[in-house]
């Protein structure tokens, strides 16, 4: 089954390997490259790779860095490319399928957990988003150019202008350095409508967040 594929809530599975990973953002129909070298993750991707290719990826909010605490919701991926290092990593691309809840830890014996996962209240996200209404691109680009200067960033704006807004309002919200909190705020946003307000409103903010890299 591809990426695309995915129609219905019936088609994910109840349980899912849970990838916890503070600031790495993946949205639907988004994807995210990821250098995976610890064993318990390398474990878990060679399950995936030998079953339906799912990982779950869910922040961490704090706790011990061997069992962290989780968000409680995150967004479930596919992995649509795959390659091995000499030294032994993989180099993987996950492309978003839905979001979802975590629901409850399972009591497994993989080195790695795996949540039962809620789908229903994001059953949306496997549809065409819905572009209608909103905040315009000028509006947008607006706010990104003050929140640039302000923090003394560059931005590629030959690509913030060409890009589709879903596309931009999705590239902007992994690649600024917002909180683990804000960026878990984006993600539950109701609909890219929604992410989009709440992204711009983050971007007029006066503090920038205290966590992430700089947006190349």
């Amino acid at each position: 089954m591809t990426a695309e594929s995915y129609r219905q809530i019936t088609d994910l599975p109840d349980r899912l390997a849970l990838f916890p990973l503070p600031g790495a953002m993946l949205f639907p129909r988004w994807t995210l490259s990821l250098n995976i070298f610890e064993p318990r993750y390398l474990n878990m991707v060679d399950d995936a790779m030998s079953g339906d290719r799912l990982l779950g990826m869910v922040q961490t909010t704090g706790g011990p860095k061997d069992r962290p605490d989780l968000a409680s919701v995150g967004c479930a991926g596919r992995i649509t490319s795959y390659s091995e290092t000499d030294d032994g990593r993989y180099l993987i691309v996950l492309t978003g399928i839905c979001r979802f809840e975590v629901d409850e830890i399972e009591d497994v014996t993989t080195p790695y957990r795996q949540a039962h996962a809620g789908w229903l209240p994001f059953a949306g996200d496997l549809g065409a988003p819905d572009i209608t209404d909103l905040p315009s691109r000028d509006r947008l680009i607006g706010a990104l150019s003050e929140y640039v200067e302000r923090n003394e960033m560059s931005a590629d704006w030959s690509a913030v202008e060409d890009a589709p807004v879903e596309t931009l309002v999705h590239a902007l919200c992994a690649g600024c350095p917002f909180s683990v909190p804000e960026k878990q705020a984006l993600l539950e946003a109701d609909g890219l409508r929604d992410r989009a307000d709440t992204l711009i409103a983050l971007l007029e903010m006066d503090v920038p967040g205290s966590q992430g890299g700089p947006m190349q």
